[in-house]
């Protein structure tokens, strides 16, 4: 049989526009593999994706769904590893949501021993993006500082853990009481945004010196109170932009600490560049989940015909970790 359920977008909207359907299974092409799904996470992209936001890359899939854990079934051209039947994890450009996807045949990783599919499935979009932006364009050494904003999310409870592992002292936002003694188990020093001013807090809890590193989604009013509490020489990396892409800010803040503003989306980048993250993650972080020093944390998990209601609860911001979807009984 050469057909698949998927999950089909059938209008830009809220998540009942999410429709299982069949259709035809792909097939991989040069430097591809075709991976029978097992889990598949959900991102904030796909919810932006969803409605209407954030549209795919050309020539990427229209099927939500950016990472994906399951078994090679197939291999293109010009492949020679994964091969058929080895279990991956897999960054995707799209088509997560179904029961078989493409994935470029770099961006396919080993299941870290003694994790399962589900954990696996929540490992590639969150772990691929804090590297690049924490380590990489953010430059965090043992002996930084950094601010986290959203411990809770899937990004935020990867960020936190790896930051501590590699000896950086951290800071993190959440919302609610709960999330914020979540957080503190993590090892992060938890700020309850609701009822703090997460700036003002840094600024005491440092001595008025700041952090080095800001990890942001959220972007808009968050703009000026970030980099009033950056320290001297600074980075703040923002990767999302949920309060809005645009702020006024004090250019006078930057100049005087001499701070750096970066940024970057991960969808959009060639195979290539992929590559080289994730060849980093399987030399730096992949042996820290072999033995236990970072933990997938997922909160949820859905049948795949039940995407619509992982959407729901991703966007009432209940969750801790991550959500996933799962093709198996």
């Amino acid at each position: 049989m050469n057909t698949m359920t998927a999950i089909k977008l059938h209008a830009f909207g809220g998540p009942d526009c999410l429709c299982p359907s069949q259709m035809d299974r792909p097939q991989p092409g040069m430097g591809e593999v075709l991976i029978r799904v097992e889990a598949a996470g959900v991102n904030r992209p796909d919810i932006m994706q969803r409605k209407g936001l954030y549209p795919p890359p050309p020539g990427a899939s229209d099927i939500l769904g950016l990472e994906v854990a399951g078994t090679v079934a197939a291999v293109g051209e010009q492949v020679s590893s994964p091969r058929v039947g080895d279990d991956v994890c897999a960054l995707v450009t799209g088509g997560g949501y179904a029961e078989y996807c493409i994935a470029a045949a770099p961006l396919c990783l080993p299941i870290p021993g003694g994790l399962n599919y589900i954990q696996a499935a929540s490992l590639p979009e969150t772990f691929f993006t804090v590297w690049t932006n924490v380590f990489e364009r953010g430059k965090l050494q043992a002996w930084d500082s950094i601010l986290i904003h959203g411990g809770t999310s899937g990004i935020g409870v990867a960020a936190i853990q790896l930051a501590r592992c590699f000896g950086s002292k951290v800071f993190t936002t959440a919302g609610t009481e709960e999330k914020c003694r979540f957080c503190a188990d993590l090892g992060a020093l938890a700020i309850n945004y609701h009822e703090q001013d997460f700036a003002a807090s840094i600024l005491e809890l440092t001595d008025n010196r700041g952090v080095d590193v800001i990890l942001d989604m959220v972007g808009g009013d968050y703009l000026q109170r970030n980099l009033s509490c950056l320290a001297m020489e600074g980075r703040l990396v923002q990767i999302a932009v949920m309060n809005g892409p645009k702020a006024n800010i004090n250019l006078a803040t930057i100049m005087l600490k001499r701070l750096t503003l970066t940024g970057s989306t991960l969808r959009p980048r060639g195979v290539d560049e992929k590559a080289r993250i994730a060849r980093a993650l399987l030399a730096q972080v992949w042996p820290l989940l072999e033995s236990g020093e970072i933990k997938p944390i997922v909160h949820a998990v859905f049948k795949l015909e039940k995407a619509a209601d992982a959407h729901s609860l991703m966007e009432s911001g209940r969750h801790i970790g991550k959500i996933i979807l799962t093709t198996g009984s």
